[in-house]
């Protein structure tokens, strides 16, 4: 039976978590993983200077684990920058200092399976196509939305006028139009649950009862922690509105 594998000692979990070239959205890039552990080894190695016995006794592991840690930490850091790749911190097997609820084993995240929103580009309902449009309170019959890459705040304005002729599955054929454009969170007014479904199946997350703002001042209240993420569609299927 092999030996479980002792959590490494992280100090502090780092402020900022992704790193990526400028100019280039995430989404059209590839993605390297650096652990927390690699961070904390290059932070004790590379930062403070710390011999590898010295830092070794700080992360509770043996030499030979922090240089291989470190190691992997480098490498992982020289492939994103030669390659031009997305950096993300997370994952590994550690324990962060003053942290209350114990040893975590924290598993990077695991790349997209298919179908699935790689990266959580915001879909803003829109009557027109800035951020200062009115959001339009309907998701599936919405003339259009306001798509934002929160890495860079560059926004694209998607028309969705098609569905406006459709005598049903608009909202089903708006999913799919937020999936084509790498769409991870939706802010809308209200969605039915045709479109709530076909959202959730390919990870969407959607935050309804938006009308009567802006696009700026919906993204703005996202961004504040003020909007939280539906569990269910807040319109029916039946009656009412699309």
């Amino acid at each position: 039976m092999p030996r479980p594998k002792k959590c490494r000692l992280v100090d502090a979990a780092p402020g900022v978590r992704l790193f990526k070239p400028q100019g280039i959205p995430a989404r059209q890039l590839e993605e390297v993983y650096l652990s927390l552990e690699g961070y904390e080894s290059l932070r004790l190695a590379d930062r403070e200077g710390l011999r590898h016995e010295e830092a070794a006794q700080r992360m509770q592991v043996s030499r030979q684990t922090f240089g291989r840690i470190l190691a992997e930490a480098r490498k992982a850091v020289v492939d994103a920058i030669v390659d031009g790749l997305v950096l993300r911190i997370e994952g590994g097997q550690n324990q962060v200092a003053n942290q209350t609820d114990g040893p975590q084993e924290n598993r990077p995240a695991s790349k997209p399976k298919k179908g699935e929103v790689p990266m959580k580009k915001i879909a803003v309902s829109s009557a027109g196509p800035t951020l200062d449009s009115s959001v339009d309170p309907r998701f599936g019959r919405a003339a259009g939305f306001v798509v934002i890459d929160p890495d860079t705040m560059e926004f694209e304005y998607v028309d969705n006028g098609s569905s406006q002729a459709m005598s049903q599955g608009a909202g089903i054929q708006t999913a799919e139009l937020m999936t084509q454009h790498g769409v991870g969170i939706v802010l809308t007014g209200y969605v039915g649950p045709k479109a709530f479904h076909a959202l959730s199946a390919v990870g969407i997350q959607i935050g309804q009862n938006l009308e009567d703002l802006t696009v700026r001042e919906a993204l703005e209240r996202y961004k504040s922690g003020a909007v939280s993420m539906a569990a269910v569609p807040n319109r029916s299927g039946s009656g009412g509105k699309p």
